[in-house]
């Protein structure tokens, strides 16, 4: 289970990002955060791959790293004070759409659809839209995910390829670059909770039709 130890470690670790530290608290690191993340994992993955039998059973394929990339960022911070997820067919780093996860001290934070689209995918998915724009909006008008996640999320493009405007004047999602649910709720009450788990699924219930849509793009 998380526990206020998993808080209390990033709390510290913000203040302290440095590889002395780290290396001076990763028993702690090993036994607070990351096995209690894992098991959560775990918990979930049964689910997942009932829902997708793609998804990798593996947790610790789906989590990424606590290590920061600097090389080509100014932030020099060695980690992540944050845990992440990533459940998505044929991996966390697939183009398919997936279902996502962070927990940092505070927050829980749970998502899915698509994130990183590159110019081929994204054509995909906008062309998809265009065959019938009807279905997209009931998806993300329906009741539970609203309930779950407000708005569909993403950047937008500023301008559209002169074939998808006339689909853009019936939805303007089609400007998006991105197309992705996301959802934010306090950790603190989940303390040594069993509750946890079931929270989590219940957001990626709400995301499974986007999901299921979105895939249909790439067939």
């Amino acid at each position: 289970m998380i526990t206020k130890a998993y808080s209390t470690f990033f709390k510290e670790l913000s203040k302290n990002n440095n590889k002395e530290w780290f290396h001076a608290n990763k028993k702690r690191y090993e036994a607070e955060v990351k096995i209690p993340f894992l098991n959560l994992l775990d918990s979930l993955l049964p689910n997942l791959t009932e829902w997708d039998h793609r998804i990798l059973p593996d947790a610790k394929k789906a989590m990424f790293g606590i290590n920061r990339d600097v090389r080509f960022s100014k932030d020099k911070l060695p980690y992540h004070t944050i845990l992440k997820a990533g459940f998505s067919p044929n991996g966390k780093k697939s183009i398919l759409p997936g279902y996502y996860l962070g927990i940092d001290a505070t927050s829980i934070h749970v998502g899915g659809g698509l994130f990183m689209l590159r110019p081929p995918e994204l054509a995909l998915v906008r062309n998809h839209i265009t065959k019938d724009t009807s279905v997209l909006t009931k998806i993300v008008e329906a009741s539970l995910f609203t309930q779950n996640f407000g708005r569909l999320k993403g950047e937008k493009s500023k301008r559209l390829d002169k074939s998808l405007l006339p689909a853009a004047e019936k939805i303007d999602l089609i400007y998006n670059k991105q197309f992705y649910a996301m959802a934010e709720f306090p950790l603190e009450p989940f303390y040594n909770s069993n509750e946890l788990s079931s929270e989590i699924l219940s957001h990626f219930e709400a995301i499974k039709p986007l999901n299921a849509y979105l895939g249909h793009a790439f067939d």
